[in-house]
């Protein structure tokens, strides 16, 4: 058989374009059965076009260089975007000091899985190519992402509504991680559950991206199946450390060293960033209404004006009213 493979198609924005049509099937549906949530698949959408096609552009640049610097300024950069994302968009409720914490535990998990498995399980040389490391780290930071939120949500959930059971166990003598202990066990369970899913179904139902793009990129089919079963270990890793610091975390925050569970320090608020937009906005829309009002309040005054000096051009000249009338005294 021969190993020659048809050339790649060049994608444009004509198929771009062409691929779209897909999202406005899905706000049709939205539409139609009035889910609501037109314009969340839009923004997501247009987001997806934009992150990519700027990720596009550094990536190129990185290729071409394959500075060891550059790579790992590119993997920061995914750490610290995936650390915005969990706490401007995804996280229901925040803690104190979210934002330094969640990033610590985003570049505890995913720099040391995707060195030792770049370096040792997959045998690349140098570790940092960027062509094999950068998607790599991607795909960790979008793994971690996913099992941080999960942890995060369930934790500052259970400390909200299920407070008194947890109070009950601190009051007969528990340390905080003794009474939060059934709480963190089951926020790992929920958070690990996608990861086990996922294993479950690849390759016999499921072909995964990772697969895809290396056998879209002319790998063996072997190779490709081989790279994702390494690629599906260290996300499985990466997921776990993920999840068990952010529990922690979250368990630490909440809870003093004086054993109670501080409400203070929970937010269940919009984030600090969308609640200055919303200000912003509102602030914009009141100063628009009121030079319309001003605007409007002009016309009509015009108006009235108007109509009032019609009505006397015609009455003097129907002669209804004496011009005498309007002679001064």
């Amino acid at each position: 058989m021969s190993d020659v493979r048809e050339p790649t198609t060049q994608l444009g924005w004509g198929h771009i374009a062409l691929g779209f049509t897909f999202i406005l099937f899905d706000v049709g549906v939205s539409a139609y059965f009035r889910l609501g949530i037109e314009r969340g698949l839009l923004t997501a959408a247009i987001r997806c076009v934009i992150q990519l096609a700027i990720m596009a552009v550094l990536l190129h640049g990185v290729f071409s260089a394959e500075n060891p610097w550059a790579v790992a300024g590119i993997a920061l950069l995914l750490n610290l975007l995936g650390t915005l994302e969990i706490v401007a968009n995804k996280a229901k409720r925040r803690h104190q000091h979210m934002f330094p914490l969640m990033l610590i535990g985003m570049v505890g998990s995913t720099i040391p899985i995707s060195i030792l498995g770049s370096r040792f399980a997959m045998s690349n040389q140098p570790f940092w190519s960027p062509i094999h490391y950068i998607p790599v780290v991607g795909m960790l930071c979008g793994s971690s992402i996913s099992a941080i939120v999960i942890a995060v949500n369930y934790v500052l959930k259970e400390l909200q509504e299920n407070r008194d059971k947890v109070e009950m166990l601190l009051a007969y003598g528990a340390s905080r991680m003794e009474a939060c202990n059934p709480i963190a066990r089951e926020a790992l369970r929920l958070a690990l559950t996608p990861v086990i899913n996922q294993m479950s179904v690849i390759g016999m139902i499921a072909i995964p991206g990772m697969m895809t793009g290396a056998l879209l990129g002319g790998a063996p089919v072997d190779q490709a199946a081989y790279l994702q079963m390494i690629i599906m270990f260290m996300i499985s890793s990466a997921t776990a450390l993920a999840s068990f610091f952010a529990a922690i975390a979250v368990i630490i925050v909440t809870v003093d060293t004086e054993h109670r569970i501080r409400p203070d320090r929970i937010d269940d608020q919009a984030f600090v960033l969308w609640r200055a937009r919303k200000w912003l906005v509102q602030q914009i829309v009141s100063l628009f209404e009121d030079v319309y009002a001003k605007f409007k309040n002009k016309t009509y005054a015009y108006g009235h004006r108007r109509v009032n000096e019609e009505e006397e051009r015609e009455m003097l000249i129907t002669s209804r009213t004496p011009i005498s009338s309007f002679a001064p005294p």
